[in-house]
């Protein structure tokens, strides 16, 4: 899809993908990001820093061996603390690895990192609860995710579903964003 990699890192961004999209009005184009918002097709639009470049070289993955019951209680309490960078939940692979919750932490050093889980812990009241720290080695990638409608039809439905957008034909002032 054509943001997916970034806006255009030009003056007039919004007028750059026009351009691409073969559309006159800029407004469109802001109209039907926005729409994408408004409609949960996409959750958000932000930066991706290389946080290597920041200084945030102490990196960990934990991973939690949590309750069921208490798995979204615990990860809206995780978003909530802004200490995390991501938090998910996963299924467990028993009887090879036992956690199921994970979240990402970011520092500028490793001991950070530690003060930071336990702020979590205490702020959670996970006393008690398994866990284990996974620091990254080695950066590989860092981008966020990357999809292609060309691989599935069933996705390609369900994006024309939310807008017309790149999944058909360009916008005119006749196809307003939303239109059915």
């Amino acid at each position: 899809m054509l943001i997916q990699d970034g806006i255009p890192l030009t003056r007039y961004p919004y007028q750059r993908l026009a351009n691409l999209l073969n559309v006159k009005d800029t407004s469109l184009v802001i109209n039907t990001i926005q729409y994408w918002l408004d409609s949960g097709l996409i959750k958000r639009m932000g930066l991706v820093t290389n946080h290597h470049k920041l200084g945030f070289t102490s990196n960990a993955m934990v991973v939690w061996d949590m309750p069921k019951d208490k798995i979204d209680e615990i990860g809206e309490k995780f978003k909530q603390s802004g200490l995390v960078s991501l938090c998910y939940q996963r299924k467990r692979d028993l009887p090879n690895w036992g956690y199921n919750l994970y979240c990402m932490i970011h520092s500028c050093d490793r001991e950070a990192v530690y003060k930071d889980i336990d702020t979590l812990k205490e702020i959670a009241g996970l006393t008690g609860i398994k866990s284990e720290v996974l620091f990254s080695n080695k950066q590989y990638k860092q981008k966020g995710g990357h999809y292609s409608v060309a691989k599935s039809n069933g996705i390609k439905k369900k994006l024309a579903h939310f807008t017309p957008s790149l999944v058909m034909p360009p916008l005119t002032p006749d196809n307003t964003v939303g239109a059915a």
